[in-house]
């Protein structure tokens, strides 16, 4: 297959390697020219282009068996969300529309539910999200789902917090000893190592439906406490001390506290974690 992945950075890299690795012809689209050593050592074809400006995708070859749009927002408010999310997908289904792929997947964000009392989320609960950011990932699916009504093959994934080498929020603040615990520690957190992110994406590329929402997240939600009272008898480090909530407002995508459910990864796309919880992949890290 002619695959191209949108967006080839931390994620998109590593399902770049395994895409090649299983025989594709993979085309790497990233906003500037700067560092392309790794797309080459890789077998990844370079493109160059800002999916915020429709005039430079015209530019580029359009002929591709699989789309896959795994874009960041470089850590940009409510406003970058729209450009790069929204308005960029829309250019690229303008762009795609003469010549659509027979598979596209969009990674989007567990952040669209917004449960704050540690229920079960599958696909099928409610996405109300109060943080603006969040809310315009939800709009970016919906504008999915209406050019799937109408044929294009577009299959989204929800995507937990993601880690891996070099990558941890949690981890990170934790070896730095600048983590907190928040409140009672009684939050769950959902994660997912990258690996398994590429891994999920491939198998929405060979086997997800159209029209269809995928959970990707790990087997085992955990709260913050259980966390980092693993990462401490593990590392030899203190707990991190207790810290007041921050309030809802000052967090970029709000305060949620849920456990959400992969079992439709796993039932439909037959995906098997290579990570099953946070223990495995922290241990490798």
């Amino acid at each position: 297959m002619r695959a191209l992945i949108v967006g080839c950075g931390y994620v998109g890299m590593e399902l770049g390697k395994e895409l090649v690795q299983q025989g594709h012809e993979v085309s790497g689209l990233r906003r500037t020219a700067h560092v392309v050593s790794d797309l080459k050592s890789a077998g990844i074809r370079r493109l160059t282009c800002d999916i915020t400006k429709p005039e430079t995708l015209a530019k580029l070859p359009a002929d591709h068996d699989w789309v896959i749009n795994c874009v960041s927002s470089s850590g940009g408010d409510a406003r970058h969300y729209r450009a790069v999310y929204l308005e960029g997908t829309r250019n690229l289904l303008e762009w795609l529309s003469l010549t659509p792929p027979k598979k596209f997947v969009y990674t989007s964000s567990t952040s669209v539910y917004a449960q704050t009392d540690g229920s079960l989320v599958t696909e099928n609960s409610p996405t109300e999200p109060s943080a603006e950011t969040a809310r315009v990932l939800l709009e970016v699916e919906k504008v999915l789902l209406q050019a799937t009504a109408q044929g294009f093959p577009a299959v989204i994934l929800r995507v937990a917090g993601i880690y891996g080498p070099g990558r941890g929020y949690w981890f990170k603040q934790f070896l730095r000893g600048e983590a907190r615990i928040e409140g009672k520690g009684e939050r769950y957190l959902n994660m997912v190592h990258r690996d398994d992110v590429a891994g999920a994406i491939i198998a929405a590329l060979e086997k997800g439906r159209p029209g269809e929402v995928y959970n990707v997240v790990d087997d085992e939600p955990i709260t913050q406490l259980d966390l980092f009272r693993w990462l401490a008898s593990n590392s030899g480090k203190e707990m991190p001390p207790f810290a007041a909530l921050e309030q809802p407002e000052q967090l970029k995508r709000g305060r949620t506290n849920k456990r959400i459910s992969n079992r439709k990864l796993k039932a439909e796309l037959r995906y098997q974690l290579k990570f099953p919880t946070f223990r495995e992949g922290y241990t490798a890290a």
